[in-house]
């Protein structure tokens, strides 16, 4: 999809760190946006920005876990632009501890925003992707999609899966003009780490300061994701630590892994 001139792209996630850094981007190559988060404030922060541009903005509140308010939020979108030729399935939540001290509310909540979020969205959204000659999925995963890392197992599980999702999908979808792209960044400067659940405290400031070390600004990630629209590719990675992790999950399955988690480890309490 080389030309986004005038294209209506939906984004969940988009209060804040890389949905907001998104928005921006998309809507500085001419595109109408449709902005979903549940957190409505920050919603409105991201659009005060936007509504400067000329061009269609609208907002609204949706629980991706809801696949009821996400099949609603499909037809109110097209309701108000008419169709949508980009989707963005970006929101997602982290909860910190290990599988044996972790509440299973927890991982459910992980799992239900981050891989169910996903779903819904492809699912009750392809329908009207299906009516346009051209249509792009962006699918967000992580690096944690890839490298496997402790404390975050219900994270890593709902991330390996939407990069299996994805690739599943876009082989579903070749021949029909409707791509599809996982995205795997690094460590980025957002607020998802604050907004995380945590067995204790402790542990998730710790993994805080270890991102803000190496961590890239959510605008990088914006900028690779629009180049990835743009060239239809299957798969994003960005930051070093993407890129490192997965040629050493490539080149060293095994032992790659072992490293990388063990030196992850260290770094946490």
């Amino acid at each position: 999809m080389q030309n986004l001139d005038g294209k209506t792209a939906v984004l969940t996630g988009a209060a804040s760190g890389i949905g907001r850094a998104l928005a921006e981007r998309l809507a500085g190559r001419g595109c109408h946006l449709a902005l979903v988060d549940v957190a409505k404030e920050r919603l409105e922060e991201t659009a005060a920005a936007l509504r400067r541009q000329d061009r269609r903005l609208s907002l609204h509140d949706a629980d991706v876990r809801d696949a009821a308010r996400v099949e609603a939020l499909a037809a109110e979108i097209v309701e108000q632009h008419g169709g949508m030729q980009i989707l963005v399935n970006n929101a997602g939540v982290t909860a910190w501890g290990k599988v044996e001290e972790q509440e299973l509310d927890d991982i459910r909540w992980v799992i239900d925003v981050n891989l169910w979020g996903v779903i819904h969205g492809c699912k009750l959204f392809l329908p009207h992707l299906r009516r346009q000659d051209e249509a792009h999925i962006v699918n967000v995963s992580s690096l944690f999609g890839i490298l496997a890392a402790s404390g975050q197992a219900a994270y890593c599980a709902s991330k390996y899966a939407v990069r299996g999702f994805s690739e599943a999908l876009a082989a579903e979808l070749e021949g029909t003009g409707i791509s599809v792209t996982s995205v795997h960044p690094g460590g980025v400067s957002t607020r998802f780490v604050t907004d995380s659940r945590a067995v204790d405290g402790e542990r998730r400031a710790a993994f805080e300061e270890l991102v803000k070390q190496g961590a890239i600004g959510p605008e990088k990630v914006a900028k690779a994701i629009v180049k990835g629209i743009e060239r239809r590719k299957l798969r994003v990675r960005v930051g070093p630590d993407a890129f490192v992790g997965d040629w050493a999950k490539r080149l060293f399955p095994t032992a790659g892994q072992r490293v990388l988690s063990r030196f992850l480890a260290k770094q946490l309490p």
